[in-house]
């Protein structure tokens, strides 16, 4: 039997992917003295930042192209070598099962680049392909990123339809289901519409709804009703209200509010608190210089109250298309 662990779930590890390519993150063709030039670096701060904040919590497994240019933060990860383009572990890494309740195994999912959106990113779907993981890896020859799911440990997933059928528009909802109940132990899965606008994953739920307990779901909402969001958001949390888990027991839905970050063009940022990552003993919680991050950050203490609430400035994170969330992979523990 497979079971795929909550978030919140003892951690063995948490696995990353240190910052190389300007390309990422929009800074190659910027002006020397333009803010966006130098992007990248302040990307490696926040990553330093993180690495930190998980100092005492879980062991950080970094992945880098060569060890020698990280010599200064070797003692505080475990590194591991290999090719690879960008940071996105969480949509690349696979879906760290517990098989039997004793030991490890990974749902190895095709990662297509969003879509093939990013043709330079396709190499990525190689990467944990290439590392001693010491486990087996399972490749059910699906097209998913562990970003479009999200799950309470206990049987029950949310997903969004938007997402998954953009990559298999040929596939049912049942043939999920059955795919899902058979590599990671799913027996109920909530389908949301869509995810917010903008976001070039086409609607990752981990920038819409998160589990923070079994029967405890945060759901982005949007008050303006003359945002872009605001209807979105409103189906989603009405789909959650109603929903139930697989015996038929209701969910809390707590709201969270939704920051609202333009890039430097004037274009919307796909931007979200949801985005956060559960850690052993902390929360990394992103926030964008908007009059909502103090009270996102008070729901999130609330919900976690044995856990360090740490804030990490993503406003530069989103010019990669992601978040604090997007750029961690929990490798959970045997216990």
């Amino acid at each position: 039997m497979l079971r795929l662990p909550a978030e919140w779930e003892k951690h063995d590890a948490v696995w990353m992917a240190w910052p190389h390519d300007k390309i990422s993150f929009g800074a190659l063709n910027e002006p020397k003295d333009s803010p966006d030039h130098e992007r990248l670096g302040r990307i490696e701060k926040i990553f330093l930042q993180i690495i930190d904040a998980l100092q005492g919590s879980e062991q950080v497994n970094l992945i880098v192209r060569d060890k020698k240019q990280h010599a200064d933060i070797l003692e505080k990860v475990r590194m591991y070598e290999t090719n690879y383009a960008d940071v996105w572990t969480r949509d690349y890494a696979p879906s760290f099962v517990i098989e039997d309740a004793k030991k490890l195994a990974g749902i190895k999912w095709e990662y297509s680049a969003y879509g093939s959106k990013f043709p330079d990113l396709l190499k990525d779907n190689e990467v944990f392909k290439s590392l001693d993981l010491g486990m087996q890896l399972v490749e059910p020859g699906v097209l998913l990123e562990d970003g479009a799911i999200e799950n309470n440990g206990q049987g029950t997933l949310i997903t969004t339809q938007q997402c998954l059928f953009a990559r298999n528009p040929n596939m049912t909802k049942a043939e999920f289901e059955n795919i899902f109940q058979k590599h990671l132990g799913v027996t109920k899965v909530i389908w949301l519409e869509q995810g917010i606008v903008g976001d070039h994953t086409d609607g990752h739920i981990d920038e819409v709804a998160r589990f923070v307990a079994p029967h405890k779901i945060v759901c982005a909402y949007e008050d303006d009703p003359s945002d872009e969001n605001y209807q979105i958001l409103q189906k989603n949390y009405e789909t959650l209200k109603t929903a139930t888990d697989g015996q038929w027991r209701p969910f809390e839905i707590i709201k969270l509010p939704m920051p609202h970050l333009k890039y430097r063009d004037g274009q919307k940022a796909p931007v979200s608190y949801a985005n956060f990552y559960i850690a052993n003993k902390v929360v990394l919680a992103g926030i964008f210089n908007d009059p909502h991050d103090a009270e996102a950050l008070e729901i999130l203490k609330g919900l976690f109250p044995e856990r360090q609430v740490i804030a990490i400035d993503s406003t530069d994170i989103v010019y990669g298309g992601g978040g604090v969330h997007c750029m961690t992979r929990q490798q959970p523990a045997i216990i």
